[in-house]
């Protein structure tokens, strides 16, 4: 059975949800680079896939599951830092050898930087990675805690800078609801060096917080500079939400593509994490079909 995916994070990252963080001792480090402009140019028209997309099957064969996502015209990896690691495995080079032989790129992971971060930081570019990114930092008690996490996350980009890769943080729903009132990911974005620290936005939490994913494009052009393409289905009465296969649920995702596109996204990236109805790799070749016909 799989685990749940904040829990998952939650165990394996440096910050916990409601933590007061970073203490200097028990950090060490990621990524850096620059990404600014209003402009679609330097857009990679494929697109890819986040391997949590696949949890529930690509430990039984990592090969095969790749070689499937290979087929369903998926020509980027997103991998994450699991139980077997960040390269399955395999090691960082045997890792990029087999998704050079299908044709794909390991174009960026969500890393657990408590463990070996230096090394990993050091084997990602080594393989030619553009991203390590923070996938989750957690509802903070307050406003301070963002700030805090803000400068660490520039100490963070600047090491990651030296080493060529690219340093980012992914958002969930909570940066989008005010604290007295301000929204958490304006102190983030406000907080962090451009040049040091971009962002992967989510599209679905940004629309699960109530928010407009594409005003936050627009109000920070270069800063989102990869997106998470996932569905949300309609909200239960409960309030829960569930993502879905893509183009069935309630997102104009189309639409917030193209406006990603005009304000400096230069990946889109296959994610789902519910498969009501359907199985993982089904979801997962169903979502590479609605990208073929809907990614500009």
């Amino acid at each position: 059975m799989a685990i749940n995916r904040s829990e998952f994070i939650k165990q394996s990252l440096l910050f916990s949800a409601g933590t007061a963080i970073l203490s200097g001792s028990s950090i060490a480090a990621l990524t850096g680079c620059t990404s600014s402009g209003n402009t679609s140019s330097n857009m990679n028209k494929s697109f890819g896939i986040q391997l949590w997309t696949v949890r529930d099957v690509i430990g039984d064969d990592v090969e095969g599951t790749l070689k499937l996502l290979a087929g369903y015209g998926y020509k980027m990896i997103e991998t994450y830092d699991g139980e077997m690691g960040m390269f399955w495995g395999m090691g960082h080079k045997n890792y990029r050898a087999m998704l050079s032989d299908l044709g794909m790129t390991p174009v960026s992971g969500h890393c657990n930087f408590m463990d070996s971060a230096e090394e990993k930081i050091e084997q990602a570019a080594e393989i030619g990675m553009d991203y390590l990114i923070v996938p989750w930092l957690g509802a903070q008690a307050s406003l301070d805690g963002y700030k805090k996490a803000a400068e660490q996350f520039n100490i963070w980009g600047e090491m990651c800078k030296n080493a060529g890769v690219q340093f980012a943080y992914h958002n969930h729903d909570y940066s989008f609801f005010p604290v007295d009132g301000v929204y958490p990911q304006d102190v983030m974005m406000e907080g962090t060096d451009p040049d040091l620290v971009e962002f992967e936005m989510d599209l679905y939490w940004v629309v699960a917080a109530g928010e407009d994913p594409e005003a936050w494009m627009k109000k920070y052009p270069g800063r989102f500079t990869m997106a998470h393409v996932k569905d949300l289905q309609k909200t239960s009465e409960e309030g829960a939400h569930q993502s879905t296969i893509l183009g069935t649920g309630s997102m104009d995702l189309a639409a917030m593509m193209k406006t990603g596109q005009e304000f400096g996204c230069k990946h889109m990236i296959v994610e789902q994490e519910q498969y009501e109805g359907t199985d993982p790799m089904t979801a997962a070749k169903e979502g590479a079909d609605w990208m073929k016909k809907n990614l500009s």
